[in-house]
């Protein structure tokens, strides 16, 4: 009776070197692959504070520039880039759009963005 050699042993097999990145081999497989300079998970507070400072932002960019308003723009933009690099706004840039928000509250008061940006800001800060 002859013996049967197996795809490993008539060299038929897989054979894999190296890999970089996530795969997959076989049936109902679901892969997730994070690279090490990818931006963390959000939390649903900060990724609704996101979407409205990038609302707020378009907004007064139709609006009447003041000090105040200039201010706040500046504030916003620096909040987004920290949202989207680190995941999160750190207490302190919170701190520094609730104190923008209330300089510019005349124009805050009259957008919808800006009352969105405003409890985004409360639900972080608990108030």
């Amino acid at each position: 009776m002859a013996s049967v050699a197996t795809a490993d042993e008539r060299g038929d097999g897989i054979h894999i070197g190296s890999v970089r990145g996530a795969f997959a081999i076989g049936n109902y497989n679901t892969v997730t692959h994070h690279e090490g300079g990818s931006t963390p998970a959000m939390d649903p507070a900060q990724e609704e504070l996101l979407r409205a400072v990038r609302a707020l932002r378009d907004d007064l960019a139709r609006a009447v520039q003041s000090p105040q308003v200039t201010a706040l723009s500046g504030e916003l933009a620096e909040t987004e880039t920290e949202i989207a690099d680190t995941g999160a706004a750190g207490p302190g840039r919170v701190a520094r759009l609730r104190t923008a928000l209330a300089d510019a509250g005349g124009v805050v008061g009259l957008l919808a963005s800006g009352a969105a940006v405003v409890q985004a800001v409360a639900a972080l800060v608990g108030g």
